[in-house]
């Protein structure tokens, strides 16, 4: 088997891929044909079956793992696969770990490092707060293998442990730069502003929107999932309470990226800078990495500029 990432416009696609998706459908002539996404930790690939009636095409489902054949072509500038032969997989034929997109980062390691923040924290009750999160083992569990995002950035397992971490420790090193900052609010802002995303989307493999997550959203989430721990917290002072919530619900800066408040106190704004700043750097560094490091690799609408690697 062939990673995704290492197939070529010609090459021949032949191994046991993830279907992460399977729609049946027909052409405008009204011809049957199925489109697949399969997926491994390197990427996704757009999938087509033309004859999904042929005696090669078995029987299977989205979720499922499924060997395959076929071809690999260029379609639209991207690249897509035409398969000819298809068939469930035996449990003995495929690895999960090939599969699932994942943090090059140690995850015990970067948590550990999440728990040393949270032992840093000088308030009281922020950090009894903060430890019914981070030292509680089911919470441990959800947050070291959740996504940050279903594609733009941090799309892999520990993703959201991995911007999580580099977020607070952007805030930790600004607050060492300017001394009006509150470092407990602002720290543990940093650690909770997205962990409605364990809600939002759902575990790997299938890292998609829940029900939930597409009425709430993980802005509203986290601040729902910060209250409800704030209660079990006897004389949790009020105003610690809002100043914490606003940093969350403020994190994304702007309305129009989501936000339901723009930033009021000055840990929010340093709070949505910091989260900007590595979503982008990371988002650009992932573009790089699929498209190469030097040159320029086109436009990108995430970053709403033509982008080029140095080479350095």
């Amino acid at each position: 088997m062939k990673y995704i990432k290492d197939l070529t416009e010609g090459s021949r696609i032949q191994g046991v891929y993830f279907c992460k998706s399977k729609l049946s459908t027909e052409t405008k002539n009204g011809k049957p044909y199925e489109s697949l996404i399969l997926q491994d930790k390197t990427g996704l690939l757009d999938t087509k079956i033309w004859d999904p009636n042929s005696l090669g095409i078995s029987e299977f489902e989205a979720g499922e793992y499924i060997d395959v054949t076929g071809d690999v072509i260029i379609f639209n500038n991207a690249k897509q696969a035409r398969l000819t032969r298809v068939r469930r997989a035996q449990e003995n034929e495929y690895d999960p770990a090939d599969y699932m997109p994942c943090s090059k980062k140690n995850i015990d390691e970067m948590y550990a490092k999440a728990v040393g923040l949270v032992d840093s924290i000088g308030n009281t009750y922020y950090r009894e707060l903060m430890e019914l999160f981070f030292k509680a083992e089911e919470f441990a569990s959800v947050f070291k293998k959740a996504s940050a995002a279903k594609t733009v950035h941090h799309g892999f397992m520990g993703g959201l442990l991995e911007h999580s971490l580099s977020v607070a420790m952007l805030c930790d090193h600004l607050c060492t730069m300017y001394p009006i900052l509150n470092r407990d609010l602002l720290v543990s802002a940093a650690l909770l502003h997205d962990i409605g995303k364990t809600r939002e989307l759902s575990a790997f493999p299938q890292n998609d929107y829940t029900d939930e997550g597409q009425l709430l959203g993980h802005i509203v989430m986290g601040a729902m999932m910060v209250d409800e721990k704030i209660k079990q917290i006897p004389g949790f002072p009020e105003g610690l309470k809002t100043d914490l919530e606003h940093c969350i619900l403020a994190h994304h800066g702007e309305l129009e990226f989501g936000s339901p408040k723009k930033p009021a106190i000055i840990e929010a704004l340093a709070l949505s800078m910091a989260d900007n700043m590595d979503a982008k750097i990371e988002t650009f560094s992932e573009a790089l990495e699929a498209g190469g490091s030097e040159g320029w690799l086109g436009f990108n609408k995430f970053l709403d500029s033509n982008i080029r690697g140095t080479g350095l």
